[in-house]
């Protein structure tokens, strides 16, 4: 990790074509990630955040003010070594998805989780073709198998970069629905994450805030944006 620890040398960060996709470039000298590999990335607006992060720096590197560049280094060095146990963990998600473990009281809980949860289920039914059932209280019931094949087939064909920023939208919000949904563009992403945090909210609302935890939940909130930003730069031009 000595990389991050360096004083910035250059002048320019620039993104580059190369064979394969694009880079960046400190003063034409290209970046490598961490375990220094050639940070080859799939778009050139991927390439651009990347390179406006590196601009961005003053006289240390700061990893933390990098997102992009750090998402990316993920996906080459962390998920393309591991791409398939990286899906079947996300895929497993669905098992035991957020979505379908509901309240047995009160009724206004009840029925809060019903409005809002039930329509992305229904979506996932007619979107991917999965169908998973909700449960009332928190034992477990394993959903049918034919509906998790569905629902792990797509995780499995994602990409790198976009398996990278997946394991962020489903791991925060706890719901592999949840994390379609927002890479699908089924909602705005604030909304889908409004729907992830619907029993803390609940609780909020009976017992008030509590400032540290909405400190925590800023945060999170914060990476799901980001990983919603980077999975939709995997497509862009």
């Amino acid at each position: 990790m000595s990389e991050w620890k360096q004083k910035r040398f250059w002048t320019a960060a620039t993104a580059e074509e190369v064979p394969g996709g694009w880079t960046v470039k400190l003063d034409g000298r290209a970046v490598k990630t961490p375990a220094k590999a050639a940070l080859t990335l799939p778009t050139r607006a991927m390439a651009a955040a990347i390179a406006a992060e590196w601009d961005a720096q003053d006289e240390v590197v700061n990893p933390l003010s990098m997102p992009f560049t750090r998402s990316a280094n993920a996906a080459i060095d962390k998920v393309a070594v591991q791409h398939a146990e990286v899906a079947d963990m996300l895929a497993a998600y669905a098992d035991a998805d957020l979505l379908c473990y509901r309240a047995d009281a009160p009724q206004a809980l009840i029925d809060r989780q019903a409005a809002m949860w039930d329509p992305y289920l229904d979506w996932a039914a007619q979107t991917l073709g999965a169908r998973l059932m909700p449960r009332t209280g928190l034992m477990h019931e394993s959903q049918d198998a034919d509906a998790l094949a569905a629902l792990a087939a797509p995780v499995h064909a994602m990409s790198n970069f976009q398996l990278a920023a997946f394991h962020d939208l489903v791991s925060l919000s706890g719901s592999l629905i949840l994390g379609f949904a927002a890479a699908q563009d089924l909602h705005p992403p604030l909304t889908i994450w409004a729907a992830s945090r619907l029993d803390e909210t609940w609780q909020e609302e009976q017992w008030g805030e509590d400032e540290e935890a909405q400190e925590v939940a800023k945060l999170k909130e914060g990476s799901f944006l980001h990983a919603k930003a980077f999975f939709d730069a995997t497509k862009a031009a």
